[in-house]
């Protein structure tokens, strides 16, 4: 029988068991991989986690004051404009970064993973999508769709590529890594579904696994993830929001069971119909059962209960993230999201750059381009907005906080010029780096300009962070 689970009181400072549903195996050190990356994303965002809380991005490196005795920590980011993927080093003490080298894909960056091991990096990229901005696709390119595999150097961070690009049915918008490490499973939005590749000793790229039955993908799907428990993923679908000439279609969680890369359709989570419920992003927390996701055009994070390898039909609450909700410009939505290591907090991306429109240098109408930082009641998971901060940027697409908890970086997407005054200005796209205090909250430290060209389908789309060996 297994000892019974300390009191919270009582564990160490930095330590915490692993979250109650995960399997025993994930939770047995002479059973599991060190480390695993995932990334929104985030995502948009890397992180580093066990094996059980990576599906639930919960990180196994102590946060902040924990590690004081221990060695400083080597992180990496990685940032994609168009199809070059830059690595920087990070200086967590000094909440700085320096830029290193770059790679190149086949085509524009969507999304990547890391793999358990850290040592390979799976980068998808496409001819098409958002990452092409007004463009829409590489010019004079038929579609073109795949992931490539990367060796990631342990003491540099830096890519070397490992086999050939393979190619993929649509264009990626999302990669994980499930918590073994033997399959990748990528998210697709047009159509909308999901596929499982297998994943060799190596780490490169193998075989697509084939259903034993059709997938229910639901509407242009947005995110992959696998349960804490390992034996399930959900697919978060957005929908469409309603236009001049088509009806809202409904967004929805769906769920399915999984093992050793086979999936089974197993519940779809759409309350109201899927109708108000632009689903875009969803994470985990580290140690309680619940899952928090980002509601795109609604500006809102909906809470739903973790249980039976499933989430609950309804919300157990839902928060607007702005500050002033009250005064909603066009184009306003939320973006990425992810729950501090400590699981006291919660951070949400708002963006918006939409332009007036008329003659002239497209200006700025306003709008809220902020993090969002809620506090996590540890009892009943509600979350408080306590900050929204300026990215001091256009559209926060991706962010990402380092594996210690004690750095957020911010991905802002695009330049767009501003009315100041009698005179207008350009700010330019970059990443914005802020210092996270105890209490959660966000402290603005430096910005570094990236340059992109919109014109030319080149922007900021994809950011994240990650230890090294």
């Amino acid at each position: 029988m297994p000892p019974p689970r300390r009191r919270a009181s009582r564990r160490p400072p930095g330590r915490r068991s692993g979250p109650p549903w995960c399997p025993r195996s994930s939770l047995d050190p002479s059973r599991r991989s060190r480390h695993r990356f995932t990334f929104d994303v985030q995502t948009s965002v890397f992180r580093v986690v066990a094996p059980c809380a990576a599906v639930a991005l919960g990180l196994i490196v102590p946060p902040q004051s924990s590690r004081t005795s221990a060695a400083p920590l080597k992180t990496a980011l990685f940032a994609a404009v168009g199809t070059a993927l830059t690595q920087y080093d990070v200086d967590v003490e000094r909440a700085t970064l320096v830029r290193r080298g770059t790679v190149t894909l086949p085509a524009n960056v969507q999304e990547a993973a890391l793999h358990p091991s850290r040592r390979h990096l799976y980068v998808g990229w496409s001819s098409t999508g958002a990452a092409y901005g007004t463009l829409g696709a590489a010019p004079g390119d038929r579609p073109r769709h795949g992931v490539s595999a990367f060796r990631l150097d342990g003491a540099s961070g830096l890519l070397a590529a490992d086999g050939g690009p393979v190619p993929l049915r649509a264009r990626p918008i999302h990669l994980t890594t499930d918590v073994a490490g033997t399959h990748l499973l990528t998210a697709y939005n047009n159509p909308s579904g999901v596929t499982v590749h297998r994943l060799q000793p190596g780490g490169t790229i193998g075989d697509e696994v084939v259903q034993p039955n059709p997938l229910d993908g639901g509407i242009y799907a947005h995110f992959v993830r696998v349960f804490p428990s390992s034996r399930a993923v959900v697919l978060v679908t957005r929908g469409n929001g309603p236009t001049e000439t088509a009806p809202e279609d409904p967004g929805a969680l769906k769920v399915f069971s999984y093992d050793n890369g086979l999936l089974r359709n197993r519940a779809s989570i759409a309350p109201g119909g899927g109708y108000g419920f632009q689903v875009r992003h969803l994470d985990f927390h580290p140690s309680r059962p619940w899952a928090f996701v980002t509601l795109e055009r609604q500006n809102a994070i909906d809470v739903f209960r973790v249980g039976d390898d499933s989430l609950s039909a309804a919300p157990l609450f839902s928060k607007t993230t702005l500050a002033d909700p009250g005064h909603v410009r066009p184009g306003q939505t939320t973006s990425a999201i992810h729950v501090h290591p400590n699981g006291r907090f919660v951070y949400v991306g708002n963006r918006a750059s939409a332009p007036a429109q008329g003659p002239g240098a497209p200006v700025s109408i306003g709008g809220e381009n902020t993090i969002a930082v809620f506090a996590i009641d540890q009892e009943t998971g509600e979350p408080t907005l306590i900050q929204t901060v300026d990215t001091r940027g256009f559209h926060p697409r991706t962010f990402a906080l380092d594996p210690t908890g004690r750095l957020l970086v911010a991905g802002n997407l695009t330049p767009l010029a501003v009315r100041d005054g009698t005179r207008i200005r350009t700010v330019s796209a970059g990443l914005s780096v802020f210092r996270i205090a105890a209490d959660g909250r966000l402290e603005f430290s430096r910005q570094y300009p990236v340059e992109t060209d919109p014109a030319g389908g080149r922007l900021l789309f994809w950011m994240g962070m990650a230890a090294l060996e």
